[in-house]
């Protein structure tokens, strides 16, 4: 039996993973401060910098700068992460569970503790008391069975995962949530962090549209598109009003600008996912949270019928042609995070499983069979029009028409025609895309892109074999059963070529010195009901 007991985890600096070497910056760990020094750049997990605390200070405005503008913070229906409208879900609805980058564990936060019994196929949910919604309403074991049933309703992101793996869920009092599961599942726990942990009120959907309103520390206000998003403290919460009186939301496109702006004073976070202008943060010295995503940077593969990835040759033969090296390179200078392993060498998750090597002339000999059974060699690559993109879509059509690819670029004006052609119609052949596995509690997101049952595989190939394998990681107890496990998925993905690689995508969430008691969480996320900022 396994017990997560109830803790108040106030702000604590912390690093977890091991770190890898990158070059142009200089940092390392010291008790859970980055400091300059002469080595090369490492990219770390966790909290960055020292918190000097102090008093808190009640009052003021966080002013933050989203990496995209989210106007639907409905859990179901957007996908829960730092960079999709996350920290503001987060912020209205808390969650019944949070990640913590310090220890490594999954604690209570809106939630009393977490207890696991019959092998991990049953988890318990105990609730604490005098929890209230912003309506006034109670949050009590009713509401969480019923916000979890809409969230599955609705198709949200893990809720295949969910309808997969969850049995029932029964409520035997006001304060408990029992979890009856169909499998084992040590790692449940972080589901409980993400989205079917921010718990909904009824009064949500009592409307004609959707209206935001939890049990968390803020409460939604007012929302200005293109302009600005506001949240209000809330006098009910839990553990009290928080310091802040209101976090505002800004929409800031070019990253360039959003460090600049971050620098200036004007705002008080940004959440920044360029390497280049992560790296460019960590050398000004920012306070932060920062997260490496495996699979943050990929171009995925179409493999149903009538394109070309179809063919598992042809997808292997544009996996073997592509150093990733090159690509970021003139992407993405100074900042040495080229990978085409699943999980880098930074990753708690790393293996000694090698990936597919850069290998041209095996790649030429695949695709001239491939040709020999009728593929005429034509491929479209989808992405977007930023430098980076740009330049990316450029150096793979560069590297696949060396070895015999005739390479057509898409290049689309707005993120939102790529995701239309990718995820919605998948009239794609090869796109740039973000898979996005992130280092807390990496199941859920594995099984959503890999499995054949998930609901984000874009159309990637999936077969029996590597579905078997993530069926195996849910119940695999422990790191390192679990790092077992991600070898073996290295080497089916070396067979199935779902994407090609290219390297990890850095998401940093990044402050200034004055700003205090932010913890983080999973999926590049941070919570703010501790936060408050320390007088100019």
């Amino acid at each position: 039996m396994r017990t997560i007991a109830s803790r108040r985890f106030r702000h604590a600096a912390g690093i977890l993973a091991v770190a890898t070497a990158a070059t142009a910056c200089a940092w390392q760990s010291d008790g859970g401060t980055i400091q300059r020094d002469a080595r090369p750049a490492e990219y770390r997990v966790g909290m960055i910098g020292t918190e000097p605390g102090g008093t808190p200070v009640d009052g003021g405005t966080l002013t933050f700068a989203a990496y995209a503008e989210t106007g639907l913070l409905d859990p179901a229906e957007t996908i829960v992460a730092g960079s999709t409208g996350g920290v503001e879900m987060a912020a209205i609805y808390d969650v019944l569970m949070r990640w913590d980058p310090a220890s490594g564990e999954v604690v209570p936060q809106l939630a009393e503790g977490l207890e696991s019994g019959d092998g991990d196929t049953t988890w318990t949910l105990r609730l604490r008391d005098g929890v209230e919604f912003g309506d006034g309403t109670e949050l009590n074991a009713a509401a969480v069975k019923w916000s979890i049933e809409r969230y599955v309703r609705k198709g949200a992101d893990e809720a295949a995962l969910w309808k997969a793996n969850v049995r029932a869920v029964r409520t035997p009092d006001d304060r408990t949530v029992v979890f009856e599961l169909a499998h084992p599942w040590p790692s449940f726990p972080f589901m409980l962090a993400g989205g079917p942990g921010m718990i909904v009120a009824k009064s949500s959907d009592a409307g004609e549209r959707f209206r935001p309103v939890g049990a968390g520390p803020f409460e939604f206000a007012r929302y200005a598109p293109d302009e600005e998003m506001v949240l209000e403290a809330r006098d009910g919460y839990w553990d009290g009003r928080p310091h802040l009186d209101r976090v505002r939301l800004v929409y800031v496109d070019d990253p360039d600008a959003a460090l600049a702006t971050l620098d200036s004073g004007r705002i008080q976070a940004a959440f920044l996912r360029d390497p280049v202008i992560v790296r460019d943060a960590l050398e000004a010295g920012h306070s932060g949270f920062l997260n490496m995503v495996a699979l943050g940077n990929v171009a995925v593969i179409n493999a149903t019928a009538g394109h070309p990835g179809a063919d598992p040759r042809v997808r292997k033969a544009m996996h073997l042609a592509i150093q990733p090296e090159v690509i970021y390179r003139r992407a993405y200078p100074g900042t040495g995070l080229a990978s085409n392993a699943l999980f880098p060498g930074f990753s708690r998750w790393h293996t000694a499983a090698e990936p597919l090597p850069y290998a041209p002339d095996r790649a030429r000999e695949l695709l001239a069979a491939a040709k020999a059974d009728g593929y005429d060699g034509k491929v479209t690559w989808l992405d977007a029009q930023d430098p980076a993109s740009r330049t990316t879509a450029l150096a793979a059509k560069a590297m696949l028409e060396s070895v015999g690819f005739d390479v057509e670029l898409d290049l689309v004006r707005s993120i939102a025609d790529q995701i239309t052609k990718v995820s919605v119609k998948k009239t794609y052949d090869v796109s740039g895309w973000g898979i996005s596995w992130r280092e807390a509690g990496p199941f859920a997101r594995m099984y959503a892109t890999l499995h054949g049952e998930g609901n984000l595989t874009v159309g990637m190939a999936t077969t029996p074999e590597m579905s078997a394998l993530i069926e195996e990681l849910r119940g695999a107890d422990g790191e390192e059963a679990q790092r077992a496990v991600m070898g073996r998925i290295q080497e089916r993905w070396n067979e199935d070529v779902p994407a090609l690689v290219f390297g990890p995508q850095p998401e940093l969430i990044a402050w200034p010195e004055r700003v205090r008691g932010v913890a983080g969480t999973v999926n590049s996320m941070v919570l703010l009901d501790d936060a408050w900022l320390a007088r100019d």
